[in-house]
């Protein structure tokens, strides 16, 4: 890996360092942001980000700032619609508890799902995020762009 000059982009498989703040289009109100954290760092196209996030960074230049509004499908999606994974039933079942369609779910890192299927021991779980429905605003300022 190498550090980039001034004038170099974004491009896909970077490694980049940016900081943000995540807000709501309407009223402005902040729902993220990395101040107190530090930058967050992240592969652009690799999946780790929301897509309008990853779109939103590439072609963007070191210390470029910009503001981008991300409509819901290229943030977490339909509030009507989630995320779905399959996974086996005794993965997510404890002794004494039974698993059937409209068991709560949740993950090691908090987000909240629901079985919303069973067939041949597998679950289908959906996960509806939190922000699932919304529009979304950035400001984002990349710090550091490794290029691969």
């Amino acid at each position: 890996m190498e550090k980039v000059s001034k004038g170099e982009k974004v491009g896909k498989g970077d490694i980049v360092k940016v900081e943000y703040i995540g807000s709501y289009p309407e009223d402005g109100e902040v729902f993220d942001a990395s101040e107190d954290r530090g930058p967050l760092e992240f592969e652009v196209g690799a999946g780790q980000m929301i897509k309008g996030f990853d779109k939103a960074v590439l072609g963007m230049k070191l210390d470029e700032e910009k503001d981008v509004i991300i409509p819901p499908e290229d943030a977490y999606g339909s509030a009507e619609e989630g995320q779905k994974i399959e996974i086996a039933i005794d993965r997510i079942s404890s002794p004494g508890q039974e698993v059937k369609v409209g068991t709560p779910i949740a993950t090691t890192t908090g987000q909240a799902g629901k079985v919303i299927a069973i067939k041949n021991g597998i679950a289908t779980l959906e996960f509806i995020h939190p922000l699932a429905g919304r529009s979304l605003h950035f400001w984002i300022k990349i710090v550091d762009i490794q290029k691969q």
